[in-house]
């Protein structure tokens, strides 16, 4: 064959080999294995549970949004590939595909199901339908370790925290916010913290998880550690406040100190290319110079190995 005809044939298989490489958006970028078998073996030598994905490949609209937001979360696919044996199954091809769909009885080109299995291939939690958005999967994903009886990471149960929907608001005006961003931040039950103003004082504006410390052992907290000259509260939760020797006050007018007064505890590092979540930005913030080998496990293991480069 002439050089001049082989050129084409070799560019077309090029094409078709990157294109072949590329990963379908409605599996996200996990790395997943495709041998069933295997992942049982490599769960039963691990002891990590197997995230069985059985996904419409290609897929609709639905089942590619669970992809880009659900299954591309840099912490989300984390925690999957390091604390689970992931494993993918196609719902809508013949082969070994179907053999599986049809050993656990999944239908055919259905939306997303997520399965956590035993090395033996058995239900670790039962199998639950609609499953589509982070926070849910995340508590899911939790209960299979719990179920498995592995431990769950610390940067894995805050992002469970801080995707809850009963945090609650408090502000706190001190001295310096970048003093309170750190020692609150310190505080078990605070997820999120930011530096800011409230009618001219600076202020540090928490989230907190009420399921933790209440409100009244919060102020208890700050005020120990003198980051509590007065406190701003949404309407609703003055019912909620016990007796307190701290001026208190409608939170409103707040306004975000600029990004250069944020996290100040953390300038200088490259945690700015961790892909941090505002939990972890908290927290790492909090504990970076006070106690680094804490301040680490609310990293997950790439974000960990990248900060130390």
């Amino acid at each position: 064959m002439k050089r001049r005809n082989l050129l084409p044939m070799l560019a077309a298989f090029s094409i078709s080999c990157s294109a072949a490489s590329e990963q379908a958006i409605e599996v996200g970028t996990v790395q997943w294995q495709r041998d069933f078998d295997a992942a049982l073996t490599s769960s039963k030598k691990s002891g990590k549970p197997v995230f069985a994905l059985f996904q419409e490949v290609p897929g609709c609209s639905g089942c590619k949004q669970f992809g880009r937001e659900v299954l591309s979360d840099p912490l989300v696919v984390d925690a999957i590939e390091n604390e689970f044996t992931p494993v993918l199954i196609h719902n809508n091809s013949g082969g070994r595909d179907a053999e599986i769909l049809k050993r656990y009885n999944e239908p055919a080109w259905n939306y997303q199901v997520v399965r956590f299995l035993d090395s033996n291939g058995k239900d670790l939690i039962p199998r639950k339908d609609k499953v589509w958005t982070t926070a849910p999967l995340i508590d899911r994903m939790i209960l299979a370790l719990k179920q498995s009886k592995r431990p769950i990471p610390r940067y894995l149960s805050l992002l469970q925290t801080e995707h809850s929907t009963g945090l609650r608001s408090a502000a706190f005006s001190m001295y310096c916010f970048w003093t309170g961003e750190m020692k609150l931040g310190q505080i078990e039950g605070v997820v999120t913290s930011e530096a800011g103003f409230i009618a001219g004082r600076e202020v540090t504006l928490l989230r907190y998880d009420p399921n933790t410390t209440t409100l009244s052992d919060l102020i208890d907290a700050a005020t120990k550690v003198d980051c509590a000259n007065g406190v701003f509260l949404p309407a609703a939760d003055f019912k909620s406040l016990s007796n307190t020797r701290l001026p208190v006050a409608v939170l409103k007018g707040y306004r975000a100190a600029p990004a250069s007064d944020q996290k100040k505890q953390l300038s200088g590092t490259n945690s700015g290319k961790l892909g941090l979540s505002p939990a972890q930005a908290t927290k790492l913030n909090a504990w970076l110079h006070q106690n680094p080998q804490l301040a680490m496990k609310y990293l997950s293991p790439r974000q960990r190995a990248a900060f130390r480069r």
